[in-house]
Formats: structure tokens, sequence, C-alpha cells
């Protein structure tokens, strides 16, 4: 059983101080992270690295507001337990986001080979989504800091065993 911290939009510095106390502890236990973007500086980006277990242990995309000096891929995979979590932020208009983000995923990932569960998991909305759209189950964790516009701090922990997953929504 492998527990994955799943977060996006944390933007610290430039919207929020620092991680909330909760989520750097959910960081720590879990075996491994994923950040769907707008991590916001590469101080950021090494608290997420390190409270994880370092960078080996987290799967991260850049985000509209990532500096590119962070050289992070708009598109990152994840294999897990039988698992396929396909990773992007999801840039642009909030209208037509879950649409383009999944649009990504597909050209990502072959899903006519695929045997395994895919999760796609993006950012952006800061809105939290957990949906079944056809084969593909959809996540957005919200903003783990709470940035506008969300209207509170969110993230998603999931847990995966033998090809199958299991999300919990935080807090709860």
């Amino acid at each position: 059983m492998t527990h994955i911290a799943i977060l996006a939009d944390t933007h610290v510095p430039s919207r929020a101080n620092g991680l909330p106390d909760w989520v750097a502890d959910e960081l720590h236990a879990a075996d491994r992270a994923i950040h769907a973007g707008d991590v916001d500086s590469p101080d950021a980006y090494e608290t997420v690295a390190d409270l994880v277990g370092g960078e080996s242990a987290l799967t991260a995309v850049g985000g509209n507001l990532d500096p590119a000096e962070l050289e992070l891929p708009t598109v990152a995979t994840l294999s897990v337990e039988g698992v396929t979590f396909a990773v992007t932020h999801g840039s642009g208009s909030p209208r037509g986001h879950r649409e383009r983000a999944l649009s990504t995923i597909r050209e990502m990932v072959d899903l006519e080979s695929r045997e395994e569960p895919i999760v796609a998991v993006a950012g952006h909305t800061h809105a939290v989504v957990d949906e079944r759209v056809d084969e593909i189950r959809f996540l957005n964790p919200g903003s783990a800091t709470g940035a506008s516009p969300a209207d509170r701090e969110t993230m998603l922990r999931a847990t995966v065993a033998d090809g199958a997953v299991e999300v919990e929504r935080l807090p709860e």
C-alpha cells in the first residue's frame, strides 16, 4: 500500500507565506507526493520535496506562475502499484479547464494500450474535483494554502494498493 499526498497551487510566497502545518504533516507522512503546478518558487519546491523525503519521491509539473528556473515539465506520469497518475497543471481560462486538462492527459497516455487505471491530476482552478470522466478518474486537489480564489486550504490523499485507488479530501 502506497500513500500519495496530492497538492497544487501552493503559491508560496506570492499568495501565501508557507505551507499550513497540517499540509506539511501530510507530506511528511506520505510515501510519495504529486504537485500539480504553481508551487511558485524554488524554495517552496525544495520545502515540498524535503517534506516528502526528497525529489525522487516528488512528481511535480510546472504551472503558469512557476519560474522557468524550476525547469518543471508540463506533464508527468507516475506508476504506482498498478495505477498510472498523469499530471498536468491545466493553464488557461477556468472555463473549459477540465476538457483541456483531459485532452492533454489523453495525448500523453495511450489509453488504448493501458490495462491499468488512469488517474488524471490537474491544478490551476483552486477548486477540489474528484469525478470519473469516461475511463479516467479526474482529480484536482484545490489549493493547499487556500490561495485565492479558493476559500480554504485543501489537498487530497490517495491510497493505492494492487491496482485500486482510494482518494480522501483533506481536511476531512
